[in-house]
């Protein structure tokens, strides 16, 4: 991150600490992980999650003693709590249902899991009192339509009604980020699977753009906040976007040359551009060169934008995929080809 002389480093901060990362087998939780690993000296990395076949194929992956993975869920109050009395310094918070369709056609679920099991979490590490815990949310959690943005943006109150709380010394902070490139459940590893099946690749609407943020980037931004965030925080990393079309485009050209690009209409709950900072987090926000930092818990000095001489201009609109830097196709394709999964795609061309 730039501009922010003296930000302590994510390595000096884990050092010698015990980490507890919830969904841990996930996208995330699986990359923070190794490059916690390969860069930082952890005393241990917990993984707490409810799949044991990804907890098996993890642990036969790393082959790493200072790994220790636990089956639990979030959902369980008694499972998180116990786990969070094994002396935890720091919580990655990353377990979620994530899949706007599943959540609106299941709303309670995302309720059980985005709201109560987060919830459980911030309660558990409150009262083991560990040092800081990071919650992952969204840009679908700003100006919420679905099932799973609203579900998110109560996570977020959870997180800064805990930091408001001062029952304990707790530091809770979190990062919103836009959509991350071939995730699980993303949209690339989707086109990429219907081309090798000889099947369309289908867009919602061509025109929609969505903020684009390699997984790399994201852990980034997530390590920076577990190392400097404050108590209210949410870090927001400035992205470019691209529209779906350019987006379906770039994998054909990369892949398929010949495939066809179908549109099949916006799904129930998207929309056609997302939001990462409102107008008025704007008003509250510290900008850097490659981040926004929210100051939550602050007060909106309204007298230092509707005073006479207006010292800083009134945000005129909030930060979206519409205005934020667009990238051309041959932006979009240079991205891509910058992902480790893309490069080893393409090392089996599709008949």
């Amino acid at each position: 991150m730039s501009n922010n002389n003296g930000n302590r480093s994510y390595k000096e901060a884990l050092a010698n600490k015990t980490i507890l990362v919830t969904g841990g087998t996930g996208s995330f939780g699986h990359n923070v992980v190794e490059k916690i690993l390969q860069t930082a000296n952890p005393k241990e990395i917990i993984i707490f999650s409810r799949d044991e076949k990804k907890q098996f194929d993890m642990r036969n992956e790393f082959q790493n003693d200072k790994l220790t993975f636990l089956i639990g869920d979030v959902r369980d109050k008694d499972s998180v709590s116990k786990v969070m009395r094994r002396d935890i310094d720091y919580v990655f918070h990353a377990a979620a249902l994530k899949q706007v369709p599943s959540c609106e056609f299941f709303p309670l679920e995302a309720a059980k899991t985005n709201i109560i099991g987060s919830s459980n979490v911030l309660d558990a590490a409150e009262e083991a009192n560990v040092e800081k815990m990071v919650i992952l949310s969204t840009d679908k959690a700003v100006y919420p339509i679905n099932a799973m943005g609203i579900s998110k943006a109560m996570m977020e109150k959870l997180m800064l009604a805990k930091a408001r709380s001062h029952t304990s010394d707790t530091i809770f902070c979190g990062v919103r980020y836009g959509n991350v490139m071939y995730s699980r459940g993303s949209v690339f590893p989707l086109f990429l699977e219907q081309m090798q099946r000889g099947l369309p690749i289908t867009v919602t609407e061509p025109n929609m753009t969505r903020f684009l943020l390699p997984l790399p980037v994201a852990i980034d931004l997530v390590l920076f906040a577990m190392a400097n965030g404050e108590n209210g925080d949410i870090h927001v990393r400035k992205s470019p976007a691209a529209t779906v079309q350019h987006m379906a485009e770039a994998m054909r050209d990369l892949f398929k040359p010949n495939a066809e690009i179908k549109s099949i209409g916006i799904r129930e709950g998207e929309k056609m551009h997302e939001t990462l900072v409102t107008r008025e987090e704007l008003m509250k926000a510290v900008e850097y060169d490659d981040y926004f930092r929210i100051r939550s818990l602050e007060r909106i000095d309204y007298d230092k934008y509707f005073s006479a001489g207006q010292a800083v201009p009134v945000p005129k609109e909030d930060y979206n995929s519409f205005n934020t830097r667009r990238l051309s196709l041959d932006e979009t394709k240079e991205l891509l080809l910058s992902l480790r999964e893309i490069k080893e795609a393409l090392k089996h061309p599709i008949v």
